[in-house]
């Protein structure tokens, strides 16, 4: 059992070739962060990055992302940017929208993880009278997930994933340096993130999934589905974990996403190990069915970015057959999903990087969250299940915010 899949225990070099394992750095790096539209912050289990500043925004525009990607950079390194790099977030629909930005300046150091200052407490959440406000009322949610059980036993589809939101209001401005501070020191080993989501809002949250990164020739994939709350009693929690091991419901739909993963990196994978049984990844709030999956770039001019969009939505976020799902999620699902089941991180000139899909996540601006959970639906689903799994995801958010259980 293990909290994510990480890289191997190695301090970071930056571009520079600076060994950034100073203790206390990556913690630094997470007090430094201010909420604006020009700052960013990305924590992986293999470094941390700071971004300040904006020397140039990708355009969003209809050709493709790394097309628009590519161009950018070639402006930079005109404009004498050295080792240009892309950070921020891109939408669910990635043709859509991406709020991607080469940054001013960009502040580099090892993992939080491996910093032992992250043990440090994070400050106290402020007691707020939050206004919650859920869209969709549960009840609707489970009708809904009643219909799209409906349709997968009728043959339409094997995996649909549906999700809800909650609208969070506060009577005075958000503190978002502090709830990003509780959640990166609640799960240091995952992935956490507070990026710029246009309209001066933050896509602010923590994630367990890694999308994709990319070093050098090395690719690495680690799809997460099947999921049950943890437990604050031990003999239940491992209990809950060993039966999520077992379960054939959560079995198959995790291996409808790791099946879809396989056929999009192969065509530009070799020597890709995919395991034939998931393992468990556990976070704070919930036990993870999760496989890794590891290639070798036939073409190294391939960069994570092209990889992650060949690959995004994967069946983890959307459902299968994805362009069936898609349809199915936008007839059931009362609201546009914006940055929420996107794909969050950084991608460099030289085309690695690291993706991460976005989840465990809320949208802010200055008195507002809008905190997304989705669950996997299959035949086998029951409503009120899925209602539960929802509402135990949603408690990486309301924790960090301070909202009472």
């Amino acid at each position: 059992m293990t909290t994510a899949h990480h890289a191997p225990a190695t301090a970071y070099h930056g571009p520079d070739g600076t060994d950034h394992s100073v203790i206390g750095a990556a913690s630094g790096l997470l007090g430094r962060y201010r909420a604006g539209s020009d700052e960013a912050f990305f924590a992986s289990p293999s470094r941390t990055l700071l971004a300040e500043g904006v020397h140039a925004r990708v355009p969003q525009g209809a050709r493709p992302l790394p097309v628009r990607v590519a161009e950018t950079f070639a402006r930079a390194r005109r404009d004498g940017v050295e080792h240009p790099l892309v950070i921020g977030a891109v939408a669910f629909d990635h043709d859509s929208r991406a709020e991607l930005a080469v940054p001013a300046q960009v502040r580099h150091c090892g993992a939080l993880r491996d910093d032992p200052l992250i043990a440090l407490p994070a400050p106290a959440a402020e007691r707020v009278d939050w206004q919650v406000r859920p869209i969709p009322e549960p009840a609707a949610y489970g009708a809904g997930v009643a219909e799209a059980v409906r349709r997968l036993q009728g043959g339409e589809l094997s995996k649909v994933v549906l999700s809800r939101t909650l609208e969070l209001t506060a009577a005075g401005p958000l503190d978002l340096p502090a709830i990003l501070q509780r959640l990166a020191r609640r799960d240091p080993g995952g992935y956490t993130f507070a990026v710029p989501a246009g309209g001066g809002r933050t896509l602010i949250g923590a994630s367990p999934e890694l999308l994709l990164s990319r070093h050098g020739t090395a690719v690495l994939a680690n799809p997460l589905a099947g999921s049950v709350p943890r437990s604050a009693d031990l003999g239940e929690d491992v209990r809950r974990a060993a039966a999520l091991l077992e379960s054939p419901k959560d079995l198959h739909e995790h291996a409808v996403v790791v099946d879809a993963i396989r056929t999009a990196l192969a065509p530009y994978c070799r020597d890709l190990d995919v395991p034939e049984r998931p393992t468990l990844v556990r976070t704070a709030a919930m036990w993870h069915l999760a496989t890794t999956i590891t290639g070798v770039l036939v073409d190294p001019s391939v960069s994570a970015l092209e990889l992650a969009t060949a690959m995004h939505p994967t069946p983890a976020v959307c459902g299968a057959p994805t362009p069936l799902a898609r349809t199915v999620i936008g007839e059931i699902e009362p609201f546009d999903r914006g940055l929420y089941t996107g794909m969050v991180g950084w991608g460099d000139a030289d085309g690695d990087g690291e993706w991460v899909v976005t989840i465990r996540c809320a949208e802010a601006d200055e008195r507002t969250l809008r905190l997304y959970a989705g669950a996997g639906v299959v035949a086998a689903s029951r409503p009120e299940s899925e209602l539960a799994e929802t509402s135990a995801k949603f408690r990486t958010f309301l924790d960090a915010a301070g909202v009472p259980r």
